[in-house]
């Protein structure tokens, strides 16, 4: 392996791995793998994705926390320009780690990517005055398989870091992601 460095179990949670690619840099700029099949397979990461996505979003724009209810995806993710702190929230069943969270900031500076795995709700705030999140997906998006958590459920109680400047106020968010429910509805709803 030795092109990448991979974090498992973050949290203590099985599945969720942090990505850290080795960079090589001189006078003109860096070069670096953003994906090599051989290096992730032999991380344990051995999927075929089949879609590549890109959003560009300003400071202060949380997205999530989303999922595909009957398609699930795994997801390898990073940021291309800026900064923002990335979530994974567990919802496999049978986990031990249902309902806890993880996250990490990514940065086009730290180069890291986040490898979620299927059964997960993802989501993400931008901290920089804006960001480029590319993320690559093991099924396509399904508009009518969509499912998600309220970002601030007390419950599942993710820390999100507020942009510099920025409080609770003054984050933009989608009508979808102000309204969903928490997780015991969730678990209620899933029965």
């Amino acid at each position: 392996m030795g092109k990448i460095k991979v974090t498992d179990n973050c949290n203590g949670i099985a599945g969720l791995k942090v990505i850290e690619p080795t960079v090589f840099g001189d006078a003109r700029g860096y070069f670096m793998e953003t994906y090599n099949y051989n290096d992730f397979k032999e991380a344990g990461i051995d999927c075929e994705f089949v879609q590549d996505n890109q959003s560009a979003s300003k400071k202060g724009v949380l997205r999530g926390l989303h999922f595909q209810i009957n398609y699930p995806q795994d997801k390898l993710v990073r940021v291309v320009n800026g900064e923002v702190f990335d979530v994974a929230v567990d919802l496999r069943e049978d986990s031990e780690t249902f309902g806890k969270w993880f996250g990490v900031t990514l940065s086009a500076e730290n180069k890291k990517q986040f490898f979620i795995p299927k059964g997960f709700a993802h989501g993400f705030i931008v901290l920089s005055d804006y960001a480029e999140f590319c993320y690559k997906v093991t099924d396509f998006y399904h508009p009518n398989d969509e499912g998600g958590l309220l970002w601030k459920d007390p419950e599942i109680g993710v820390e999100w870091p507020m942009p510099e400047g920025m409080t609770e106020a003054d984050l933009t968010l989608s009508d979808k992601d102000k309204v969903w429910s928490g997780i015991s509805e969730y678990v209620k709803n899933r029965k």
